[in-house]
């Protein structure tokens, strides 16, 4: 039986590369492990920060947009990141540090039954640091460069919320198609895990009516599940197909192959694989520090480039 793993990454909006990159990797502490282009309009960065190695549950990733206004923020869009850390000792390193870099944040609290942190970056972007109470990616591997120290690292992706108009028809979907199990529900939100017990597959549902979100910078463009491997995605692809979702079929990102498909309240969601991943054109010492292209855009890096302003002040 073919099961959803877990989260594989996350996609947002930014309207600046550079100070996005100040952020994820000053602030945060995460490695950036590609910096490539969209492969669907190469005049803008994509931007992916994560473990080590930008494992599978790790990756946030950022598409530049310099002219994107505001997000007017509403019902029917993901709207919250869980990240997660060792231990509920490392929410008041990080309160400490977000406060000695300026970082908007909350008081430490609960969400999800765990000791929490809210936070948002300069752009809006909603997100919640969550003890992990020894849950942990099993691939996660500690970055030896990072200026956070290694008991207080960012281990990944843990709850991620989505907020709709029509929380059964979601809610069929996670269960009826991917597998996942209901945990809980209240008239305000259900629970839901693709593997029982385990955080980093964890999705809070919340109920709203309303205006639909408008997208800008901070807004999350979509979430991406993980599948093991071509042949699992393939399954999922007749799948959606089945459920009456409309497909795009798969997808070759070169580091991951994927699909993307709405459902009913709009939420686009990808299905992507594990590998072969970011180490495929980039050695692990260098991973992330140039712009690394795939194959078929190769062929115009110059003129790639060329469009790309330079996110680092020395380069």
């Amino acid at each position: 039986m073919h099961k959803i793993s877990g989260h594989h990454h996350i996609s947002m909006i930014t309207k600046n590369a550079r100070q996005n990159n100040y952020f994820y990797r000053e602030v945060l502490g995460l490695r950036r492990v590609k910096m490539t282009v969209n492969q669907d309009d190469p005049s803008m960065y994509h931007l992916f920060y994560g473990d080590k190695t930008g494992s599978a549950g790790t990756e946030l990733s950022f598409f530049e947009i310099p002219l994107v206004g505001r997000t007017y923020r509403g019902t029917n869009a993901i709207t919250q990141i869980g990240l997660l850390l060792p231990t509920e000792a490392s929410l008041h390193f990080w309160e400490k540090r977000f406060e000695a870099y300026g970082v908007q944040h909350g008081s430490i609290t609960t969400y999800a039954n765990r000791p929490a942190l809210h936070f948002e970056d300069a752009e809006g972007l909603r997100m919640v640091l969550m003890a992990s109470n020894g849950e942990k990616i099993e691939h996660w591997e500690t970055w030896e460069k990072s200026n956070v120290p290694a008991e207080h690292q960012i281990m990944g992706m843990g709850t991620v919320e989505i907020t709709v108009r029509r929380v059964d028809k979601l809610a069929r979907t996670l269960t009826e198609l991917f597998g996942y199990t209901e945990i809980s529900r209240t008239e305000e939100e259900a629970v839901f895990q693709s593997i029982q017990g385990e955080v980093f597959g964890e999705i809070v549902v919340k109920y709203l009516d309303g205006p639909a979100e408008k997208p800008g910078r901070g807004s999350i463009h979509h979430l991406a599940i993980r599948a093991k491997d071509d042949e699992e995605l393939a399954y999922w692809d007749e799948q959606v197909r089945a459920r009456g979702f409309q497909s795009t079929g798969v997808v070759d990102r070169y580091y991951f192959k994927s699909l993307y498909f709405r459902e009913s309240n709009g939420i686009l969601f990808e299905i992507a694989t594990d590998g072969p991943g970011f180490t495929i054109d980039g050695d692990i010492d260098t991973l992330g520090e140039n712009l690394d292209l795939p194959p078929f855009l190769e062929e115009r890096r110059a003129e790639i480039e060329q469009k790309l302003k330079p996110i680092e002040e020395d380069k």
